[in-house]
């Protein structure tokens, strides 16, 4: 078993024995070797790929953070606090840690590399790729966007040949038709604040990736997104507990 591989079972092991909830995992085959995705909660997710760890999005609500794999590099999409956790990037950050941050929250981590919607930067040798996420429908009630344009960043990180988008706090915006060859995405569904299932599907359609997890989901119907999908041939709908 790979030392880094070993380290991930052995801090879900020790996550379990607090008391909270063991971890789903998934393993992804790319050409440099297994992905493996770790699905933490809500919009929280921890990638492991040839020794080198990516979090995204890391909170504390959802994990003791001082037991997992230190990170690589985090990405955080945006200043919410369910998206933005000064404690969790603090607890996973060693002295070579990247941390990407979109502008709107980059005074909250001041060691932060600042991305902005479409720049392109290889960090902790990752390529990556800063891309909108906002809202169009979903609005407060003075009639702002719960997520402005040009606020937030949506991230396409490369693993290899095997590009993953994770789309921050969005609707299923027209810029999700230029983002290429997309083997997985994490899109997310949290009513009021993000896509309806019929958003989501809509989503599914600009992007095709070859496997959609849908997260950061709350008590939305995923079970309707994937009736909605069930047509659609080369995209498997795969559901995780990611609430």
């Amino acid at each position: 078993m790979r030392p880094l591989l070993c380290l991930v079972i052995l801090a879900a092991s020790a996550l379990a024995a607090r008391g909270q909830r063991p971890y789903e995992q998934d393993t992804i085959a790319t050409l440099q070797g297994p992905l493996h995705i770790t699905f933490i909660g809500h919009a929280a997710v921890m990638f492991t790929w040839q020794d080198r760890v990516v979090h995204v999005d890391p909170v504390t609500r959802e994990a003791d953070y001082a037991t997992l794999p230190k990170a690589d590099l985090v990405l955080i999409t945006h200043e919410h606090r369910d998206h933005l956790d000064t404690l969790a990037w603090r607890q996973i950050r060693k002295v070579s840690t990247v941390i990407a941050i979109p502008p709107a929250g980059s005074a909250m981590v001041p060691e932060g590399i600042v991305l902005r919607n479409g720049e392109v930067d290889t960090l902790a040798g990752f390529p990556v790729e800063a891309v909108p996420a906002y809202n169009v429908v979903h609005k407060r009630s003075s009639g702002e966007p719960f997520h402005p344009p040009g606020r937030g960043n949506g991230y396409v990180v490369a693993f290899g040949e095997t590009r993953v988008y994770i789309a921050g706090d969005t609707e299923d915006i027209p810029e999700m038709q230029e983002l290429g060859d997309i083997t997985i995405a994490f899109l997310p569904m949290n009513l009021p604040y993000t896509m309806t299932p019929e958003m989501a599907a809509n989503a599914a359609r600009m992007v095709r990736p070859k496997i959609l997890y849908p997260y950061h989901y709350g008590n939305s119907d995923v079970q309707r997104l994937v009736e909605l999908l069930r047509e659609e041939k080369g995209i498997e709908v795969r559901i995780r507990q990611m609430h």
